[in-house]
């Protein structure tokens, strides 16, 4: 039996990792805020879910809390034996179609407000990658989704609206506007395969594949759905997540229209 700390267990991600360890019969700690027990015993194998997502923009002194000041405690005052800190792929938005591998030098506007979200993730990758004495390791996730009332994001939000609605109105939403998603339980697998094998610097957690709104309308149709979609616009292309890290580790996420043709099969 290993020893494992889940900080940020409350979440959706946390949450889960929670019980996909104890159904591994690991002993966990699962860590809420305001947990003062962190620096008082061996933590182990730290899972570093805490984060803000939606909420960032209007909360932005919380999110820096929540992505710096509590790691940067953990990494000077805690003991522990590994930490692998939950970012995000959108650190590759401003590189554009060019951006998405690992090895990337991101390109981060200071003066962008909005950028506190993806300032605040790279200080934490920082402080993790760099001061840890080799023990830190980032994963990069992309844009999660289930059906799980306690997800969040487009998709996950779309899926819920789908239970209760079969013509979904999305004025805002460009038909071009594309993102790499990847399934919940294709998150939890990579994390406990990046613990488990020790992986060490920058892991996307990505399916390597992009689905714009216009592929999301075409799958909803297919199921019996409508999509009203807004007008679309000129965008820039997002970013292809490389994935060859991951596969390295043995998870290979699967199709994300599969998936969602299998839970809207399933309403």
């Amino acid at each position: 039996m290993s020893r494992y700390t889940v900080i940020g267990a409350g979440g959706f991600i946390g949450a889960r990792l929670v019980s996909a360890l104890e159904a591994r019969g690991e002993q966990v700690h699962a860590s809420r805020r305001g947990d003062e027990s962190l620096f008082s015993r061996d933590l182990g194998c730290v899972f570093y879910c805490a984060g803000l997502t939606g909420d960032f923009d209007i909360r932005p002194f919380d999110t820096v809390a929540a992505h710096v000041t509590l790691v940067a405690e953990l990494l000077e005052r805690a003991k522990f034996q590994r930490l692998i800190y939950l970012s995000s792929t959108r650190l590759y938005d401003s590189l554009g179609p060019a951006g998405g591998d690992e090895a990337d030098r991101l390109l981060l506007d200071p003066a962008a407000a909005r950028n506190v979200y993806d300032l605040s993730k790279a200080l934490g990758e920082n402080l993790v990658l760099a001061r840890s004495d080799g023990r830190g390791a980032v994963a990069r996730l992309s844009n999660v989704f289930d059906l799980d009332p306690a997800a969040s994001g487009f998709l996950s939000d779309l899926l819920g609206r789908a239970r209760r609605e079969r013509r979904i109105e999305l004025s805002a939403s460009a038909p071009s506007a594309a993102r790499d998603y990847i399934h919940a339980p294709d998150v939890i697998a990579a994390l406990l395969a990046m613990a488990d094998q020790a992986a060490s610097g920058v892991v996307n957690i990505a399916r390597g594949e992009n689905l714009s709104n216009r592929d999301l309308a075409e799958l909803f149709a297919e199921a019996g759905w409508r999509l009203d979609l807004g007008p679309d616009r000129d965008l820039p292309a997002p970013p292809v997540c490389q994935t060859r890290r991951l596969a390295a580790l043995g998870v290979r996420p699967r199709d994300a229209r599969a998936v969602i043709g299998e839970i809207l099969g399933g309403l």
